[in-house]
């Protein structure tokens, strides 16, 4: 939208045509209206006549005015008009009253042009300098050694909206009690006798419609003695300079306040912020929907309608009232609105209001039409939001509350924020993309359930690092065992990113591995140890150039616990780990004395593992390192939290992992986050069945009679046939192959369990008997009819084991 200044009293404006007159009656409302006015408004009389004067008005008459009108008195001021078309213009005009012969006070508009004419005679040197002082384009005024008002020219005037005789003798508070600060410097240069200059802030004087800003130089005047007998104020309107350099100041605020983190919504926020703060009074930004969501955007259709979601939004008015649709509600463009081709052609554009394809728009939403009509929207900028070649979304820019227009030069501002901020959107956008798919990578590597063994009751949280720290490489894992035992796993890979989740995967795919092959955890984590160092050599930075050991790119850390609950025991060791927390059944917190162990990838060093008694109903609780360090704090203060947290604990898992959580992690957490919470119980006596027997062959028959009946005390009779010929089998081979001493034990739990045990370490192999083979079959006989079946190495030997689903 265009703003205007027209007439002798705008600089070097002279637009006013001469024939410009218009009538206004008591009730002030237009009686007549000239060609001149049609010229210089576009409104014929036809269409203005007996209206309002107020319509024709884009702001109010400045207060002098005002005043001279209410008293019947000439007025000569700055009056703020609207064209027909939307534009504002500025004109310079001059009020005087007609007699109507008691009819009431008639007043007559016409253009306020100002004349100086020069007498006949040749002027002398004082006169010139007068007229000199009189005619300066620029406003100035003298005042007294007491700071009242002595004169000024007739620019001065029209910006005080006074009169010499009007001020004269009067202090500038007097004339204008916004000038206090002015007043006071005046009075300084008078004390001091030294010149100042102040740069003031936009601000609307007297007989001003809009706001200016200007340069004052005061200056002492002396007399021959050099005693201040008053000073002189020279005021330059600097306004132009005053925006110029408030948009650089725009531009450099963007730079610092725009892309702070990688986050889409917030630097929209940002942008939104920052454009309401430098030159709008409302601020929308709407970006794409894929944009939104991380992907990549799509180009804009010629032909369908744009799809666009509020990110954000701002206005000088609390609560953004003159927004439509709330952030986050989805917006729909059609295909040949102004946002549509702003989108599609990536160019910014200015609108007033009145524009045809703009009112065309608005007229499709009545909310839209309802804001611009209450809030008295008058220009538009429409900026598309463009980085790398790719338009991102858009951003709309309204003045309502400012008079002035957006121009040309805040065009070009808009569209270069725009430009920076559209950077920091994609590249949050890119980082989106990115984590959410180390997010599913991450997840889809963690279990989607646990187990529920009868060993333990479980419960965990895992909480991924906020945004700025990226997704990390913590693990855990519960996996069940032979003999109704179960593996706890917690670990924590070094970095974060899809690399670290990527490597999490490995690691948590080979503990499991391991653990199928039931080592002893001492055993699995040196194992580990050497897949962690063999991985730093072949995928760290100096995989291509050296073979001379890890570079430490890729290490771990890792803790690793079995619990029996036979035996009510719990072997465990840690790899450079946290030590895990135990609360015993009378609520006694204590943190378990492991030997930490070298993290995973530092190769060569032993581990050590430790076995721990546990109570029925003992709480075991591992976590990652990311729930007791944080900035603001030390280990030692989070494992404080920890121990508190646990000390009295709610009576369900998930209620106490709720407790921990709340009283433990930092409000911004930088590190992923796990804690596994495991409450042990025991296997009761009578579930559990154990014979030592001895080398004889003849005994196997005895055996599975023995096996047989213990099922039946059980109520599992109708497994006994497989039972039979399974035992028949492992402990055939046990004294065939096996030496003393040989045990058979079976234990009920959430499956039946028959074991062998024997004084060989020598472990077994299921191969495919050939046709003429006497041997070889019992291991696949087992293998055909148990669920599972494997062996393990004891201290004594091994322990060849079956596993049998329970009937339902």
């Amino acid at each position: 939208m265009d703003n205007r200044s027209i007439g002798s009293g705008a600089a070097g404006g002279t637009g006013v045509p001469e024939d410009f007159a218009v009538v206004i009656d008591a009730r002030l409302c237009v009686m007549a209206w000239s060609s001149g006015a049609q010229a210089l408004l576009g409104h014929t009389a036809e269409d203005v006549v007996g209206r309002p004067v107020a319509a024709l008005l884009a702001a109010d008459l400045p207060q002098p005015a005002v005043r001279r009108l209410a008293a019947g008195e000439p007025w000569t001021s700055e009056v703020a008009l609207r064209h027909r078309d939307g534009d504002r213009i500025l004109v310079r005009l001059r009020g005087a009253p007609l007699s109507t012969g008691g009819t009431g006070s008639l007043w007559l508009v016409t253009d306020a042009t100002v004349t100086y004419t020069s007498g006949p005679r040749a002027a002398d040197a004082a006169e010139l300098w007068d007229r000199t002082l009189a005619q300066l384009p620029l406003p100035v005024a003298v005042y007294d050694h007491r700071a009242r008002f002595v004169a000024c020219n007739e620019v001065m005037s029209q910006a005080m909206g006074l009169s010499s005789e009007e001020m004269e003798g009067r202090t500038l508070t007097e004339i204008q009690p916004s000038h206090k600060e002015m007043d006071r410097l005046q009075r300084e240069v008078l004390r001091t006798g030294e010149a100042l200059h102040s740069e003031q802030a936009p601000g609307r004087g007297l007989g001003e419609v809009d706001e200016h800003a200007w340069s004052v130089y005061l200056t002492p005047l002396k007399d021959l003695d050099g005693s201040v007998q008053g000073l002189s104020a020279l005021v330059i309107d600097t306004t132009e300079q005053y925006w110029a350099r408030r948009r650089l100041e725009v531009l450099n605020e963007a730079s610092a306040r725009i892309g702070s983190t990688l986050d889409v919504t917030r630097t929209a926020e940002e942008l939104a912020e920052l454009a309401v703060a430098g030159f709008a009074d409302f601020v929308v930004v709407d970006l794409l929907e894929s944009v939104v969501g991380g992907d990549e955007p799509e180009p804009v259709s010629p032909t369908e309608q744009v799809v666009l979601r509020r990110a954000a939004h701002a206005s000088v008015l609390p609560g953004c009232p003159e927004s439509a649709i709330a952030v986050g509600e989805q917006a729909t463009r059609p295909p040949h609105s102004p946002a549509a081709w702003a989108l599609r052609t990536g160019r910014g554009t200015r609108h007033r209001i009145g524009d045809p394809v703009l009112r065309e728009w608005l007229a499709q939403s009545p909310a839209r039409t309802e804001a611009v009509r209450r809030y008295g929207m008058h220009s538009i900028l429409l900026v598309p939001l463009r980085a790398r070649g790719v338009t991102l979304g858009l951003v709309y820019l309204v003045r309502h509350r400012t008079p002035e227009p957006f121009g040309d030069d805040d065009l070009l501002l808009a569209e270069e924020i725009a430009a920076r901020a559209a950077v920091s959107i994609d590249n949050a956008r890119r980082y989106t993309q990115e984590r959410r798919t180390a997010l599913a990578l991450q997840r889809s590597l963690l279990p989607e359930r646990l187990p529920s063994p009868t060993a333990v009751d479980l419960a965990y949280r895992y909480l991924p690092a906020g945004s700025a720290s990226g997704v990390g490489g913590d693990w855990f894992d519960v996996i069940p065992l032979s003999g109704g035992r179960v593996a706890l796993v917690v670990g924590d890979v070094v970095g974060h990113g899809i690399h670290a989740s990527a490597t999490m995967g490995r690691l948590r795919t080979a503990v499991r591995t391991l653990a199928d092959v039931d080592l002893a955890p001492d055993e699995l984590l040196t194992q580990l140890d050497d897949l962690v160092v063999r991985l730093d050599r072949e995928e760290g930075p100096d995989a291509r150039g050296s073979t001379s050991g890890a570079s430490g790119e890729v290490g771990a850390t890792c803790l690793y616990a079995v619990y029996d609950p036979v035996s009510r025991t719990c072997r465990l060791a840690r790899a450079g780990h946290p030590p895990p927390a135990l609360v015993t059944p009378d609520g006694t917190v204590r943190f378990l004395d492991l030997p930490a162990g070298p993290p995973l990838g530092v190769g060569g060093l032993p581990f050590e593992a430790v076995e721990v008694d546990l109570a029925e109903g003992s709480l075991l609780a591992l976590y990652t390192d990311g729930l007791i360090e944080a900035a603001d704090r030390d280990i030692d203060r989070g494992l404080g939290l920890l121990r508190d947290a646990l000390s009295h604990p709610p009576s369900g898992l998930e209620d106490i992992c709720d407790q921990v959580v709340r009283k433990v992690i930092p409000a911004a957490p930088a590190d992923d986050i796990v804690l596994l919470l495991a409450r042990t119980s025991a296997l009761k006596p009578d579930r559990v069945h154990t014979w030592r027997l001895s080398t004889d062959p003849a005994l196997v028959a005895g055996v599975r009679r023995m096996a047989s009946d213990q099922l039946s005390v059980w109520g599992l009779a109708e497994l006994a046939f497989a039972v039979e010929l399974i035992v028949s089998e492992l402990v055939t081979n046990a004294i065939r192959y096996g030496s003393a001493p040989i045990e058979l034990r079976l234990l009920r739990g959430d499956t039946l369990v028959c074991e062998v045990s024997d004084g060989s370490s020598t472990a077994p192999h299921l191969r495919r008997a050939r046709s003429f083979d006497e041997g070889g079959r019992g291991l696949l006989l087992v293998a055909q009819l148990a669920d599972r079946w494997g062996s393990r190495q004891t201290p004594t030997g091994k322990t060849i084991w079956a596993e049998l689903p329970l009937p339902t």
